[in-house]
Parts: C-alpha cells; structure tokens; sequence
C-alpha cells in the first residue's frame, strides 16, 4: 500500500495514454509512489476544473493548463499533443504540491483509495459524520483490508506534516470508532485493488484498536496477515474465519504467539469468553491441542475440512453443539470418551457406516447422519437407548432407500417412538400403528413373551394359588 508521506521523493505521475469510450476522449494517468503502483483516467474537462480550484485555492499559474480546442479535438495527432502537454502540466503540479497535497488534487490522482494516510483522511472524516450512527445502526461493520492496514501502519507514525487542522480529519476519530465496535467483519482477496498492483492479502494487520470487539468474521484472510490479536482474548464470544486455508485452530487462537509450545503457554492465551467458533471451509486435518485454549466453547463449527478422527475434547466441558459435517469421517469409536455432554452432532455428509460409536452419547439429543453410508437398518440399535434423543436424521444413506424404512428405523425406539423425528418429521399413526406390529414380530422371534402376556401369566398363577 502506499505510503506518500515516507516516499515524496520517489513518487511520480505520468499521463501515459489516451483512448476514446463513448466518443470521449480520455487521459490514463500513472501514479508511481514508491514500489506502488496505479492508474486513473480522466477527461481533459475534469482537468479544467482540477486546474480552476488550484488556481484559486492553492496558487497554481493560469496558463499552465494546455488551451481549450473545440475543432478537431479528436484528431490522433492533437489527441497525443494534448497528452503530452497534460503530462508536461501534471508533472509541473505534482511537483509544486508535493509538500502539501491539497485533498483536490489527492482525490484527482485517487490517492485516498490507495494511500495510507489520504485512505485515513476520508476514513476519519466519515466517521466524524456518521460514526454515532453506524454503531447504532450497523449489526456488523465491515473493514476491508486496506483499512485496517492503514490503522497499523498510521499507529507508527508520529503526527504526519501534512496532517489537516481540520477537527474531522483527526486520527483519534477512527481510534474511538474502532474500540467501540462489537462486531466486526473483514474479507480478503488475492486480487489485484482496482486499478493498482496491490494485493489485499499481502498486507498486514492488528486487531489492537478493537477494544470492546464481541463478534469476528473473517472471509479469505490468511492468517499471516494478522500480527496481532490485542485484547480480543478477553472479550470475544463469536468467532469465524472461512475460505482462508487454516490447518489448524492454533493459526488464529495463537496467531500472536511466537512460540507455540504447550508446556510453555501462561493464562493470557486463554480466550475466556469465546463460545462459538466457526472454520468451515478450510484445510483443517485435526482439531488439535489448541482447542483447549477455549475453556468457554459451546459450539463449534469445522465442516467442508479434512478431518477424518476427533481428537480428545473432553475438556471443553460446555460444548453442546458439534457440527462435522462435509469431512472424511467413516469410524467414530467411542466418542464418549472423547466429547462429553455433547447434545447436538451433525456428521452429515461424511463416510460413515456403523452407529456403535454413538451408543453412550447419553446426552445427546440431535444426531444428523444423512449422506453418509450406513446399509443396514439393525445399526440402529447402537441409539435406539439413548435416553435423550429426539432428532435423528439417515437420509441419503442406502439404508433409507429400503422398504418400509421409516417404520423399521422407528419401531427399534420402542416406548419412545412416538417422541422421535426421522429425517426432520415425527412417524405418523399409520406407521406408529405398523411399528408397534413389527416390534411384536420382533419380541415373538427374540423368544421373549411380550409384556401384556407376562402380566396375564401372572395373574393366572395367583389365582390358581
């Protein structure tokens, strides 16, 4: 990004080209400052009425301007002699204010999309004007990455010379914004910005300023480009980072830890509010040690990876909400052991085949199985006791596309039958009617006598007494 302030003496402008759209005639103008570089085009007439303001405002000589031509003004040759007479002005002005830069001729040559201190000039003075409102208003306020770059990189400047007097164009603005917000949202890109050779994702950043910050979204960041996660560790509830390559939870919970060595690590990595996290869509392989950074974890969100084992996340003992789907899971052996008082799990998606793994999961109470591909319908036997629940979902699985599936799915629930919602939809009389059949079918061919015959059998023998 550009940093005019550090580099004035390496910074240049060029009117390069010409080139007609829609019967006008445009100037493209080449800004160079330092390795930076971009381009804006404009028309001789927005040249005209830069050139006014300059003479009134910033004392630029009259005739400097090329004259106005009205015949014969798109011939190839005028066109090129214009274009070197505008380079010849625009050299001449850039030169003149290059210790000022009035804000006119900075948003003339687009200065304020990709210079850091002009970028922060527009950035305070719309917060100045609209700040109170969008913090009322706004769920979510979204930074780009240029942004917040500039923020980090203002922070190690003293007072710029050509910082404005002007109360609205003060840094301090933007400083308050920023440690009021309490939900942010920042989206990455490897694309080109505009008209420049910068790359969004080249650039670094801090979270530092935000101060009071509940809520994060991150869409496309690599995790390289953060430096620092400031005081985010004691005020952040919701977390989520997609689309930006993480292996592993660490590349963010420690993103600002150097060394990153469990046996090493104080209380101050600890993220003491954090209750939801949200990875989905990355290259995650294993949900590892870091996790246990997030004593606070409720739900966790890591489908579209490439996790195929669940490491031991017993600790987190608030976690109630796992979503795995969209990985490459196909055993799940004892999970017990592994995820304590989970009430929700959803492996949708995934190559599952057996349900022996869920059989003491006594807390949960939703379990989304569909995608997967489980073929035999007795699997269900491995849940049929859990005690709490109530949501279970095997569409899509072979064993849905059996006959009479539903009925067979329910009927292994016994007393509990009528509680349960198969694939998003409680068993109606008809199959509670077929279901109660099957499991006399069932008891008979098990051998055990079912329990109204039990209670007769009794009877008579107290009688006969």
């Amino acid at each position: 990004m550009s940093s005019f302030i550090n580099y004035r003496n390496e910074s240049s402008v060029n009117v390069s080209d010409a080139c007609l759209k829609d019967n006008i005639t445009f100037y493209k103008i080449v800004v160079n400052v330092g390795t930076v570089q971009w381009s804006v085009s404009h028309r001789y007439s927005d040249f005209v009425e830069l050139h006014d303001k300059l003479v009134v405002d910033h004392g630029v000589a009259k005739d400097l301007l090329p004259p106005k031509k009205v015949i014969r003004n798109k011939t190839p040759k005028f066109v090129e002699q214009r274009r070197e007479a505008l380079n010849d002005y625009l050299k001449n002005v850039f030169n003149y204010l290059r210790l000022t830069m009035p804000s006119i001729f900075s948003h003339f040559l687009d200065f304020h999309l990709y210079d850091i201190f002009f970028l922060l000039q527009d950035l305070a003075k719309k917060l100045y004007l609209e700040g109170d409102k969008l913090l009322q208003t706004e769920k979510t306020h979204k930074f780009s990455l240029m942004e917040l770059h500039a923020i980090r990189e203002r922070y190690k400047m003293a007072c710029p010379p050509t910082e404005k007097q002007d109360q609205m164009y003060d840094f301090s603005h933007i400083l308050d914004f920023c440690s009021q917000v309490s939900s942010l949202s920042i989206e990455g890109s490897y694309e080109k910005l505009g008209a420049s050779n910068i790359i969004p994702n080249d650039l670094q950043i801090d979270l530092i300023p935000f101060k009071t910050l509940t809520d994060l979204r991150i869409l496309g960041v690599p995790m390289a480009c953060i430096q620092s996660v400031g005081s985010l560790r004691d005020s952040l509830i919701s977390l989520s980072v997609h689309i930006a390559s993480v292996e592993t939870l660490n590349e963010f919970l420690l993103v600002d830890v150097l060394h990153k060595d469990p046996s090493s690590l104080a209380d101050v990595v600890i993220w003491k509010k954090l209750s939801t996290i949200n990875f989905a869509t990355n290259n995650i392989t294993d949900v590892d040690w870091g996790i246990k950074l997030v004593p606070k974890l409720q739900k966790l969100n890591v489908s579209s990876n490439r996790l195929s084992e669940l490491c031991d996340i017993s600790c987190l003992h608030e976690l109630r909400v796992l979503n795995l789907s969209m990985n490459r899971f196909s055993l799940c052996q004892n999970w017990h052991a592994k995820i304590g008082n989970i009430v929700k799990i959803d492996l949708s998606q995934n190559k599952i085949e057996t349900l022996q793994g869920f059989s003491k999961l006594y807390s949960l109470e939703s379990l989304d199985l569909s995608c997967n591909v489980i073929t035999d319908v007795e699997e269900v036997q491995h849940i049929c006791n859990l005690p709490c629940l109530e949501y279970l979902w095997l569409t899509a699985n072979p064993v849905a596309s059996t006959i009479d599936y539903r009925v067979k799915v329910i009927e292994q629930f016994n007393s509990r039958m009528t509680e349960i919602c198969l694939d998003n939809e409680k068993a109606s009389e008809k199959e509670l009617d077929t279901s109660r059949v099957l499991q006399a079918l069932r008891i008979v061919k098990e051998g055990k006598t079912p329990s109204f015959l039990q209670n007769t059998n009794c009877s008579h023998s107290y009688n006969k007494s």
